[in-house]
């Protein structure tokens, strides 16, 4: 298989694609859970759209990992996460607690990989990172589930709570890898 198809200046790309649908449809899956609440369509459509993040990554693997990649997959990310998480806050699912710790943590180190990455520096995703992806994504899910939600509401919370701990602890793990780099590469990181 050709893992070069497209440059890294590539803009129209099959993962490219994904992505930005993923981007466009966030506001309408956020609508739909403020609007609907917990229901099978509704977690069907946050299953494909959680889902399809790990196609984009592999499709741009494959085919070649672009700059505008780059940057729109972990926007589409967190448009889709947070945008929804913010979604089930309204309609009383979510607790505003948690997903405000989890929104302050996707900020910070959103603004410190843009920094880093100004510099030449890149600090990719830990294992842990990864984990806490899906953490949060099951969270959404167990919020959304009929069942779940009606009966079983401590399951989502309990997952909610987890995904906040592992977001918060990956988040120092990622400052602290970045401040070792920053230090590596002779960086002097100013405080803002």
């Amino acid at each position: 298989v050709d893992t070069s198809s497209f440059g890294p200046s590539a803009l129209a790309t099959p993962a490219n694609a994904v992505t930005i649908a993923r981007l466009v449809l966030a506001p309408l899956l956020c609508l739909l859970i403020v609007e609907v609440g917990p229901s099978y369509g509704v977690l069907a459509l946050w299953i494909v759209l959680a889902s399809t993040d790990g196609l984009d990554g592999w499709l741009a693997r494959r085919m070649g990992t672009t700059r505008s990649g780059a940057f729109l997959d972990p926007l589409a990310d967190k448009a889709l996460v947070l945008g929804a998480m913010w979604a089930i806050v309204a309609y009383g699912g979510f607790w505003w607690l948690p997903v405000g710790l989890i929104t302050a943590r996707e900020l910070a180190i959103s603004a410190f990989r843009s920094y880093w990455g100004r510099q030449g520096l890149a600090v990719p995703a830990r294992f842990w990172a990864k984990v806490k992806t899906v953490v949060q994504a099951v969270a959404v899910g167990m919020a959304l589930a009929p069942p779940i939600a009606e009966h079983q509401s401590w399951l989502a919370s309990t997952a909610l709570w987890l995904a906040t701990g592992l977001t918060l602890v990956t988040g120092a793990q990622y400052l602290m890898e970045g401040s070792r780099a920053t230090a590596t590469a002779g960086i002097r990181v100013e405080p803002s």
